[in-house]
């Protein structure tokens, strides 16, 4: 349906019942007939921690500002597929010796020069690795070969796998083994505190508040970072890219909208060209225009509200001055709501998809902090049928909304039975279904009209919309075939709210 306006909070409602926004296009899918069903999807940003891929995105945003390298992932694919097996698999597959690049190699041996305090960091560290190699390829080729006739050259070897190795070649057995780098930057770090504050003697053993304060600071440095220690981190200042995000608002627009208008555009045509193959003359200025820059949504500004206040938005990334990719949002009374993202192809290295979703969750954050009651990402539908659209899931803790009772659940429940169902009633809950019972069935005969008036209370008509906005179409036709029934339904539309009034009625009016 066409909505003209609307209040944000009536949108607000409106998506927590499965409809969703396309410009002014306000649409519900049909879930139990069509091949791909679509859940609304939701995450709790308050409770957010970011996976490993996120951190790895991150870092290499951080990296590429910082010295711009960008080396390491000029191959790599955007944006959100690349994570998809994230999901349900290890953050870090297996790499063999082929796969690993010099840089990966160039950091291990970095760790493991850290590692051995007496040793030079210059030299030996190469060739001590080198000789680890070969001992471990051999033994590799000892076990795979070991049912086989093993020549006398392999049978030296093998006898030299397990001998001593000669002073000055391969690992010092009489030494302990090593350590993580990381497990020792922590034990100095913390040495080097109990000294500071409290006089410990080199080498001596903490004891009673010392070993207090110990414990205290392992636990802090456990903790795991969130992605504002990411996002909102100081560049230094030989920084070679500087990243600025601008929030502006699209409807109505804004004087900073209009001054940006075309060089977003030319961002849009370009994405659109590139990474979805559009003919040229497909992304027009008015197609964009109608996509996402129209919006029915009202702009509010309310006093407990957020300081940008509530509406819809565009959340531009400008690199060095210019814009490369342009994130569509609206601010809602409880939420903030993702609805397209497109950016410079020549930038697709830095995986600006999954990075612009953590800065929105970032920002919902902070509009948090301004508005108690917005705490939550929205990020459109989950379609669990298409693996290729199973990245949002990686976005934890996230609900799926029932298509059926509206109401919430988290995704680890609601996996098992999207697997066996590609449709499915999300809440098993009794108390759910006594509840849903209590309003009338889609598809349920209706009492007969008693003198041209349906023989049902505005009460029950209202509580079945509320459960169900899809029904408002059928109970306004029902209502307003009749012409004489008018001005017996009108109050029950009033009841019903604003939603009805303002969004449907100049659909309605040319149907009957």
């Amino acid at each position: 349906m066409w909505a003209h306006s609307m209040t944000v909070q009536d949108y607000q409602d409106l998506i927590d019942r499965g409809w969703r926004r396309s410009g002014k296009y306000v649409y519900k899918p049909v879930m139990n007939q069509t091949c791909c069903p679509q859940y609304t999807i939701r995450c709790r940003a308050l409770c957010f921690q970011a996976s490993k891929s996120h951190k790895k995105v991150l870092k290499k945003m951080l990296k590429f500002l910082s010295k711009g390298d960008v080396s390491k992932v000029a191959n790599e694919e955007e944006p959100m597929d690349s994570h998809i097996e994230d999901v349900a698999t290890c953050d870090f597959p297996y790499k063999s010796e082929s796969q690993v690049s010099q840089s990966e190699l160039t950091a291990l041996a970095l760790d493991q020069a850290e590692r051995v305090e007496s040793e030079d960091k210059d030299s030996g560290e190469a060739k001590e690795e080198g000789n680890v190699q070969k001992v471990e390829s051999d033994s590799v080729q000892i076990c795979t070969d070991k049912d086989t006739p093993v020549p006398a050259e392999q049978s030296h070897s093998a006898k030299a796998a397990h001998a001593p190795p000669k002073p000055g070649k391969g690992a010092d057995l009489s030494k302990p083994l090593c350590r993580k780098a990381k497990d020792i930057r922590k034990e100095r770090k913390l040495q080097k505190l109990l000294q500071n504050q409290m006089g410990t003697v080199e080498g001596s053993q903490p004891q009673g508040d010392q070993a207090f304060l110990l414990q205290n600071s392992k636990s802090k440095t456990n903790q795991p970072k969130n992605i504002e220690d990411f996002v909102f981190v100081p560049l230094p200042d030989d920084a070679r890219h500087k990243l600025e995000v601008r929030v502006v608002r699209s409807s109505p627009p804004s004087s900073q909208f209009k001054a940006t208008f075309q060089e977003s555009y030319q961002v849009y045509k370009r994405y659109q060209m590139v990474i979805h193959k559009d003919p040229p003359d497909k992304p027009s200025i008015s197609q964009f225009t109608r996509f996402l820059c129209d919006s029915p949504l009202e702009a509010e500004h309310a006093p407990n509200g957020p300081d940008c206040g509530y509406g819809s938005f565009h959340q531009q990334y400008w690199l060095d001055g210019k814009i490369i990719a342009v994130g569509v949002i609206d601010i809602l009374p409880y939420c903030v709501s993702s609805v397209y993202l497109y950016y410079d192809p020549d930038f697709a290295f830095l995986s600006l998809g999954v990075y612009s979703a953590l800065r929105e969750i970032a920002f919902t954050r902070q509009l948090y902090a301004q508005a108690p009651d917005l705490c939550f990402y929205y990020m459109g539908f989950y379609i669990h049928s298409c693996p290729k659209m199973r990245y949002k899931g990686q976005y934890r803790p996230s609900d799926l909304l029932c298509p059926e009772t509206y109401m919430w659940r988290p995704i680890e429940q609601c996996l098992p039975l999207l697997e066996h169902s590609k449709y499915s009633r999300l809440t098993q809950d009794g108390k759910a279904g006594r509840a849903r019972s209590a309003a009338p069935r889609r598809g349920a005969p209706h009492p007969k009209p008693v003198g041209g008036v349906q023989a049902q209370s505005p009460k029950v008509w209202v509580g079945r919309c509320l459960q169900d906005f899809s029904s408002l179409q059928l109970l306004v036709f029902a209502h307003f075939k009749d012409p004489c029934t008018c001005k017996t339904e009108i109050p029950v539309l009033r009841i019903i709210g604003n939603v009805l009034i303002k969004v449907h009625f100049s659909t309605y009016q040319h149907s009957f």
